[in-house]
């Protein structure tokens, strides 16, 4: 059984403008295939980035020309074609090996997306299906705030690469129009819309319903400024004349900062409501293994920073936001969990941020990714310490140990052994040899939903603190929690009268 074909629409821009169906799509997909110029850098696979998943094949589809001159034999026309016939069959080794396959398309597939060139040498040999996208025009008459078109007007939807005498003849004779392809066509399209005696009322959309959007009377257009992800448009005539929205001048917009939990490794636990404030982002703050993380996107900033300076790391956030950027500060596991959320929020107790909106979004914890990992050593009252000094004395937390290790309940330890404090897990195991068992089941579980996951079950008289370190966490069981005949850790619900 072969595989099947999808084309899947992205939308404008805004991530956000990615359908239900899309995303699911992307998501599920054996092969993953995306369009890029020579640079290598997909703006279909940038908005797809918070969908994919680990494991997933990823085919870059690099054009060999753009607008540049090529020597090939068959002209320009010949080395694309080429090229779309050398994709096609990179996809249909996929498609004839069982594996679906999503080809990624900006805004719509048909609507002068590159996906109608595999579609039209694919889908007569494969089960194929299109999902639409929202297309740059409807994002732009949004951005704009103005209708396309009412009651029995024609829109004309036109490439910026016809001439200007034949864009000026259709322009001239539509209620009103959309003109695609900006770029280096700019000049001649805007001839044309002035040679039709349309240019007074013709607008310019700049990379509609992104961060970078920018609008204006296309009359007020630099030539120089105008990038490929533009288009011009000739609103409905019927819709009385009314300023373009200003853009937000700097600072005037509102900041905030979002505070991410990516999960404990895996891209499969980052939840979608932190994949959406990830995507949505304008400036990008953590820790760089944890940005490493996040797929890249060309329109965001990144902010790494080293583990110990959280303090200032939540300043540079808020001072960002403050100025009317959106900030994701991504941490590891969950935020809220020995992690950003209570050094941002310290920070912006400040009265110099106290107009700074933060939120927390949650995320799967390390102490729960390693339980579920085992079976379940969580099943009743469990307490979460962090063996690390640096914020609080170590007496306090020795004082911390022996309490919980004498109410008996099951221990998650972060921040277990450091090289700068390799002595301190063993000091305390010997805390917890006071009150518990040699026997009492102990789990290490090191990068889990990482690459290098390891998970140990041992004893608490045989765990071997050398073996142990930050990457870790150590699970150490109540007197109930036992581990079954299958290996599985478990704590009962019940606790014996």
């Amino acid at each position: 059984m072969t595989g099947r074909l999808y084309g899947v629409g992205l939308g404008p821009g805004d991530p956000e403008l990615v359908t239900v169906k899309a995303a699911r799509l992307i998501g599920t997909a054996d092969v993953v295939a995306f369009h890029a110029a020579r640079h290598g850098r997909s703006v279909a696979r940038a908005l797809a980035a918070p969908y994919l998943r680990e494991g997933q094949i990823e085919e870059l589809l690099v054009y060999p020309v753009t607008t540049e001159t090529t020597d090939h034999p068959g002209g320009y026309q010949g080395a694309i074609d080429e090229f779309y016939e050398s994709a096609a069959a990179r996809l249909a080794a996929h498609l004839d090996a069982g594996r679906d396959v999503v080809v990624l398309a900006e805004g719509d597939p048909f609507f002068y997306g590159s996906y109608m060139h595999m579609h039209k040498r694919l889908a007569h040999r494969y089960p194929t299906e299109v999902v639409p996208g929202v297309t740059s025009v409807s994002g732009a008459a949004a951005a704009v705030g103005r209708p396309l078109v009412e009651r029995d007007e024609v829109l004309t939807v036109l490439p910026g690469t016809l001439g200007a005498d034949e864009l000026a003849e259709w322009l001239a004779t539509t209620d009103s129009a959309a003109v695609m392809k900006l770029g280096r066509t700019f000049p001649e399209v805007r001839e044309a819309f002035e040679r039709a005696g349309v240019l007074d009322r013709a607008l310019y959309v700049e990379r509609a319903t992104t961060g970078q959007q920018r609008t204006m009377p296309l009359a007020d257009v630099d030539p120089a400024s105008v990038p490929y992800f533009s288009l011009a448009l000739l609103p409905s005539p019927l819709t009385p004349p009314m300023s373009v929205p200003e853009q937000p001048a700097a600072g005037s917009r509102p900041g905030e900062v979002v505070v991410v939990g990516l999960g404990p490794g895996s891209r499969a636990w980052t939840t979608p409501e932190a994949a959406e404030a990830l995507a949505a982002a304008d400036d990008l703050v953590g820790y760089g293994p944890y940005l490493d993380r996040v797929a890249a996107n060309p329109r965001q900033t990144r902010h790494p920073s080293d583990n110990r300076v959280e303090a200032d790391r939540a300043a540079h956030a808020l001072e960002l936001a403050r100025s009317g950027r959106r900030v994701a500060v991504v941490s590891s596991g969950d935020p809220g969990v020995f992690a950003m959320a209570a050094a941002v929020l310290e920070v912006a107790d400040r009265p110099e941020f106290a107009d700074v909106p933060v939120r927390i979004v949650p995320g799967l914890t390390a102490a729960q990714a390693v339980a579920a990992k085992v079976g379940a050593p969580l099943g009743h009252d469990f307490c979460v310490l962090s063996l690390s000094d640096v914020l609080k004395p170590w007496d306090v937390v020795v004082d911390r140990l022996r309490h919980a290790a004498a109410a008996d309940l099951v221990i998650a330890l972060y921040n277990p052994r450091s090289k700068h404090r390799p002595h301190q897990l063993g000091e305390a195991q010997k805390v917890l040899l006071e009150t518990r068992p040699p026997d009492t089941v102990v789990v290490v579980g090191r990068d889990v939903g990482g690459p290098e996951e390891r998970l140990t079950v041992t004893s608490l008289g045989d765990l071997d603190p050398d073996t142990v370190d930050m990457r870790c966490l150590v699970l150490v069981g109540s007197s109930q929690t036992r581990v079954s005949g299958s290996g599985a850790v478990w704590t009962p619900r019940t606790y014996p009268a």
